[in-house]
């Protein structure tokens, strides 16, 4: 696959991620806020809008504003140019697996930072998944993003790793 190529398939599948993450987050707002929870498939999947101002499981809710700013706001935007950055020079060497992974980090973490910025710290998160009272922790589209990027990764890493090994077998 030709380079601008791959630019391209990262540049808009980003694009396409956090334009779903930014209209879910508004339907929960819509459809959610101040109602009581929906859920469906016996309660294993469950609908319910939250306001987040930590990261995952609310850890760091309780930072000051300004300590939760650099923190869950900042530090990861620097990382999340880093990874873009990254990405886009090594280009040429990634699998479109990789590239989706990259993609799919880079939207998650792009979104959750919108509502961070745009929302006073405040990400809507709306989804819930259990059985009985073994449950997930409320998230939203971007975190489903970023879960799937890092697994997307962990795969095409694994994936490399037996190849290299096939390749030294064969030596």
């Amino acid at each position: 696959m030709k380079n601008w190529l791959k630019v391209l398939l990262f540049c808009l599948t980003s694009l396409i991620f956090i334009g779903c993450d930014r209209i879910t987050k508004n339907l929960a707002k819509e459809h959610l806020m101040f109602r009581e929870p929906i859920s469906y498939f016996h309660n294993t999947v469950r609908l319910e809008y939250v306001e987040n101002t930590g990261a995952a499981l609310s850890l760091g809710d309780q930072l000051s504003k300004p300590v939760s700013f650099w923190l869950l706001s900042i530090l990861p935007l620097i990382f999340l140019i880093i990874l873009f950055v990254y990405a886009i020079t090594k280009m040429r060497e990634l699998s479109p697996l990789k590239i989706l992974s990259f993609s799919l980090v880079f939207a998650g973490g792009i979104g959750n930072i919108i509502d961070r910025i745009m929302f006073d710290r405040h990400v809507t998160d709306f989804m819930n998944i259990g059985i009985h009272n073994l449950r997930t922790g409320i998230f939203n589209f971007a975190d489903v993003c970023v879960t799937a990027g890092v697994i997307g990764l962990l795969i095409s890493y694994n994936d490399r790793k037996s190849v290299l090994k096939a390749e030294t077998a064969d030596q």
